[in-house]
């Protein structure tokens, strides 16, 4: 069952997957037509899932369940990654590689691989208050309030010099 993302509760379970490349609008287009038509027929052993999405800075597919009345299964969460493998496979873009970091390169959003990412930490090109995107956030409430956060607060910070 689809419901805005903006209703969904703070303690919803959510999936961040970053686009290897930003999407053009066509592209936010589709992917949001696609959310939509999946998230609406989303079930775990029959019962709806209340689920919602958004897609931010057109590069991120937040995907958001609220687990009050149906958690996910593991036949629900494969059916999400094939949704998303799908989504892959139409634009071209690799949405389940973990092993990037997506960052604020001044106002531009950077996405490099973590070897990448590491080397300008070396090279002191990237700081702990380099603002990285923390897609290891599991709640709606963690992604509001630690998503967006400098490196130093984060995962990335075993990487800084």
């Amino acid at each position: 069952m689809l419901t805005e993302f903006s209703n969904l509760p703070n303690d919803s379970r959510i999936w961040i997957y970053q686009s290897s490349r930003k999407l053009t609008d066509v592209e936010v287009d589709f992917v949001t037509k696609e959310a939509k038509v999946f998230l609406e027929k989303w079930t775990a052993h029959g019962a709806d899932l209340e689920a919602g999405f958004e897609i931010k800075y057109h590069r991120f597919l937040v995907l958001g369940l609220n687990q009050t009345n149906a958690s996910a299964s593991g036949c629900s969460i494969d059916a999400s990654v094939h949704f998303i493998q799908s989504l892959e496979k139409a634009l071209g873009v690799d949405l389940l590689d973990k092993m990037n970091v997506t960052f604020y390169s001044g106002d531009f959003i950077a996405h490099k691989s973590l070897i990448e990412f590491k080397q300008m930490a070396k090279n002191r090109s990237v700081s702990g208050n380099t603002v990285v995107f923390n897609n290891l956030v599991n709640t709606k409430e963690e992604y509001l309030e630690h998503w967006e956060v400098p490196a130093k607060d984060s995962w990335h910070s075993r990487f800084l010099a």
